[in-house]
């Protein structure tokens, strides 16, 4: 198995990436995805939460209301500290029981924003950093998700900056351009460095 860690700031267009390398096959552990499983209605998570937080935090149907919860989880860092304890353990666990699933032939793409601030790059064959300027990451944010500019600014500010992400990087990616243009440089990724790593270890 190789292990590729995938990681970019918001807007620099790492779901695209994913779902390039999805199509050629790699098995895909996503960890927002995974972070909004394990908060499903009828998961221990969310009822953990709701003790915690109270009733308010459920929408009627009795999903999580994230804008809810958020509003209470980071007013203080006991609330913090008390929303991660529930969530990270079963995070955790979720994502190494994916990564259980693979065969010693898969790639597998660790989908993670978080991975060179969580120190798991140390545990990746590869770690690949998508990049894109700050100016166009707003503009993609606002258009493709309607985010506020001075909310995806200050978003991004909390977020590590580009010199740690680019120390901790094997591969960068450059979307600072066309779509297009990112997907030749997976293109060339996947079958230039990916698979000989792969058959070099089966």
């Amino acid at each position: 198995m190789i292990k590729v860690g995938l990681t970019g700031g918001m807007g620099s267009g790492k779901s695209t990436v994913s779902r390039r390398f999805a199509g050629y096959g790699a098995l895909i552990v996503d960890a927002d995805a995974i972070a909004r499983e394990i908060v499903e209605p009828g998961q221990p998570a969310l009822a953990e939460l709701s003790e915690r937080f109270g009733d308010d935090i459920l929408n009627e149907d009795g999903s999580l209301n994230r804008a809810g919860l958020a509003a209470k989880a980071f007013t203080t860092a006991e609330d913090t500290a008390a929303l991660n304890a529930i969530t990270h353990p079963r995070i955790a666990e979720r994502t190494a029981e994916r990564f259980a699933q693979a065969g010693a032939a898969d790639i597998v793409i660790h989908d993670m924003p978080l991975l060179i601030e969580n120190g798991l790059t140390e545990d990746c064959d590869i770690v690949v950093v998508v990049h894109a300027p700050e100016d166009i990451r707003v503009q993609r944010l606002a258009e493709a998700r309607g985010v506020d500019e001075d909310d995806a600014r200050r978003r991004i500010a909390a977020q590590i900056d580009d010199e740690a992400r680019f120390a901790a990087a094997d591969v960068i990616l450059d979307n600072s351009g066309s779509e297009e243009a990112l997907l030749a440089q997976v293109d060339d990724l996947w079958n230039g460095r990916l698979l000989p790593m792969r058959d070099a270890v089966i």
